[in-house]
């Protein structure tokens, strides 16, 4: 067992699984949680080793299912366009502030060759998806969907695999998109989200943006919310929640026609 450590842990779980060992990949701030109420508030080296077995020991968390060359390709592409959109964005607002013409100039020659690494990536993605039928029917069934684009379906894809397979309440927890209730005696706190997958969250949020605006349905369950006197992130959460639970259900129905059409038995 071993903490997500931000991708330093990756070399290690591959080799043990590699190796046909199971291995658990926790989440960190668990494993110190587990320790704070155990009274130990000291951190060192061999304090979290010890914290660490006795959270494997007391939690017995599930093996880290392998991940496919494929995934690992997808996460890595993934991440760094993302990385790439959000420097260009911050280079275009750079740029806005400077009246020097030779600043000016070198910010869009920036801008320009980082336009031309997003298109490379983005070119590269495809490539990937169409080595993969299997991949590429699942984003297409999501690109599909209006307001949700290429971008969108792959990061949904690569962080949650399991999308298709699960159902609203499991699908909604996963993606940290079910509000926790916050009740004490007489006292109701607001409710709030987090947790889970943020890198689906993020996605999802970017594409309810543009969803709210061009698909009916979900515009009209917008408007809704909000002239129910719901604020506009609450309601632009509710988008996001009921956008991965259609998300989920048209994967599920793919995979059904998929099997039909391949003679499979279909189990519920």
């Amino acid at each position: 067992m071993c903490e997500a450590t931000g991708g330093y842990e990756q070399d290690l779980v591959q080799s043990l699984q590699k190796a046909k060992l199971n291995v658990s990949v926790v989440n960190p701030a668990q494993v110190r949680a587990s320790a704070q109420a155990k009274g130990q508030r000291a951190k060192t080296d061999a304090i979290d080793a010890l914290m660490l077995t006795d959270y494997g020991q007391r939690y017995r968390p599930a093996p880290t299912p392998p991940a496919s060359k494929v995934q690992r390709q997808l996460a890595a592409l993934t991440q760094w366009l993302k990385q790439l959109i959000d420097v260009q964005a911050i280079a275009k607002t750079q740029a806005e502030h400077h009246s020097d013409r030779f600043v000016r100039k070198q910010h869009r020659a920036l801008i320009e060759h980082y336009q031309s690494q997003i298109e490379t990536t983005e070119a590269k993605l495809k490539l990937l998806m169409e080595q993969d039928q299997v991949l590429k029917q699942r984003v297409e069934c999501l690109d599909a969907i209006e307001g949700v684009g290429l971008r969108t379906a792959m990061v949904v894809l690569t962080h949650m695999p399991e999308l298709g397979q699960l159902n609203r309440q499991q699908v909604a927890a996963l993606a940290g998109l079910a509000p926790w209730t916050r009740e004490s005696g007489t006292m109701k706190g607001k409710r709030c989200i987090g947790g889970g997958r943020p890198k689906v969250r993020v996605a999802l949020y970017m594409s309810s943006l543009s969803v709210i605006r061009c698909n009916p349905t979900l515009r009209e369950f917008y408007q809704r919310l909000i002239a129910k006197g719901k604020l506009s992130k609450v309601a632009l959460t509710a988008v996001m929640r009921k956008l991965l639970v259609y998300m989920n259900h048209r994967l599920k129905s793919l995979a059904t026609q998929t099997a039909s059409a391949s003679g499979q038995k279909i189990t519920a």
